[in-house]
């Protein structure tokens, strides 16, 4: 199975993006989905999750309202809708995933498919 994230991009502060990351290989079954992030210099950090059935999501305290997770399932596709940008949003994204999963996983160790990561940058 290959994760591949899209939609980054350059934008100015205020503006929005969305990133999309889809499964290739096969459907996974039952899978949480999350994104992550890495700033040059800095380790990489969980930005937001969501669970397989989709109901139960978790945020950065830092993205709360200005980012909203989403996913289908039955095509192993997580989304992450951007708005409000910082310049400190600047980041390579990930996303990642797990199968057979039931929780929303916000540490990195509990996700075992990767994405290549789409760079952000969000100018001042």
């Amino acid at each position: 199975v290959q994760l591949q994230a899209s939609g980054g991009g350059l934008v100015q502060a205020g503006g929005s993006l969305r990133l999309s990351c889809a499964a290739s290989g096969r459907t996974l079954w039952r899978a949480a989905m999350a994104w992550f992030r890495q700033a040059p210099g800095k380790e990489r950090e969980f930005v937001a999750a969501i669970n397989w059935t989709g109901r139960d999501t978790s945020y950065l305290d830092s993205v709360k309202g200005r980012f909203t997770i989403s996913g289908d399932n039955a095509k192993s596709s997580v989304y992450l809708q951007m708005s409000s940008l910082k310049p400190e949003d600047t980041a390579v994204y990930y996303c990642a995933a797990r199968e057979l999963y039931t929780r929303v996983g916000v540490t990195s160790r509990e996700y075992n498919y990767w994405g290549q990561g789409t760079l952000v940058t969000v100018s001042s």
